[in-house]
C-alpha cells in the first residue's frame, strides 16, 4: 500500500514539475566593432658581437643606455618603456676553433601618439638600436569598444530569438539567462618585420607606418522565454 502511495505521489509530483517547465529558446548573438588603432608598441633590440664577454656586454649597456635617454629626451614616460630580455650567449665558430660572445638587449616602447612615430624610430636606429622586432596595434579605448561590441551581440541574439520563434507562430519574453561566451580584439598584421638596414627614408618625411584596423568582437549567449 506504501509502494502504491509513493509511486502515486512521485507520478502527481512529475506532472506538476512538467507542467511548470518554461519553454526557452538559446541564441548566441554576435557584435563587431571597427576601430582604428591610435597607440602602437614597438619591440626592438640592441645587439653587439666580440671575443671579450666583458666588452661585448659593456658596448651593448652603452648602446641600450642612449637609446634609454634619447626615449627620455622624446618625452616617453618611463612606464610606458620595458625591458623584456637580457641576454650574454658564448658562441664557438668549428672553423677557426675559437669562441665570441653575443650580448643583446629587447625594449618595448608603448607610443601613445602615432605622429611621432616616424621621428622616434629615426632616433632609435641612431641611438643605437640595431633590430626591430615588429609592432603591434591598439586603442585607447578599448574599453568602450568592447562595451558597444557587447551590446551589439545582446541585440543580435534577441533578433535572432525573435526570427525563430516568428517562424513556429510564436514570440519571447524576458530573458531567463546571459552569459557571455568570449570577447576578442586581434592585432592587425605588422606591416613590416624590419631589419635595421631597411630603415626607411625616414628624414624624407615619407610615412613608413599602417595601423589599418582593429575588429573587436563579443560572442554572448541568450535564453529567451519562448511565448505562444
Amino acid at each position: 500500500m506504501k509502494t502504491i502511495l509513493i509511486l502515486a505521489l512521485t507520478a502527481m509530483t512529475t506532472a506538476v514539475s512538467a507542467q511548470h517547465i518554461q519553454p526557452t529558446v538559446s541564441v548566441t548573438g554576435e557584435g563587431k566593432v571597427i576601430a582604428v588603432p591610435d597607440e602602437v608598441t614597438i619591440r626592438m633590440g640592441v645587439q653587439n658581437e666580440g671575443k671579450d664577454p666583458k666588452a661585448v656586454k659593456t658596448e651593448n649597456d652603452a648602446a641600450v643606455d642612449k637609446v634609454l635617454d634619447y626615449l627620455l629626451k622624446m618625452g616617453i614616460p618611463q612606464n610606458q618603456v620595458q625591458t623584456e630580455y637580457v641576454n650574454l650567449n658564448k658562441n664557438y665558430d668549428y672553423n677557426t676553433k675559437t669562441y665570441s660572445y653575443n650580448a643583446s638587449q629587447t625594449i618595448s616602447v608603448e607610443l601613445k601618439d602615432l605622429t611621432k612615430y616616424d621621428k622616434l624610430m629615426s632616433g632609435l636606429v641612431s641611438s643605437g638600436i640595431n633590430s626591430i622586432n615588429g609592432v603591434s596595434f591598439s586603442s585607447s579605448k578599448m574599453e568602450e569598444y568592447e562595451a558597444e561590441a557587447r551590446k551589439k551581440a545582446v541585440l543580435d541574439a534577441k533578433e535572432k530569438a525573435e526570427a525563430y520563434a516568428a517562424v513556429l507562430g510564436q514570440n519571447i519574453g524576458k530573458a531567463l539567462l546571459i552569459a557571455e561566451q568570449g570577447s576578442s580584439s586581434p592585432q592587425p598584421q605588422p606591416m613590416f618585420k624590419m631589419a635595421v638596414a631597411e630603415s626607411m627614408d625616414m628624414d624624407g618625411g615619407r610615412t613608413t607606418i599602417a595601423p589599418g584596423e582593429i575588429t573587436v568582437t563579443s560572442s554572448i549567449q541568450v535564453s529567451f522565454e519562448l511565448l505562444d
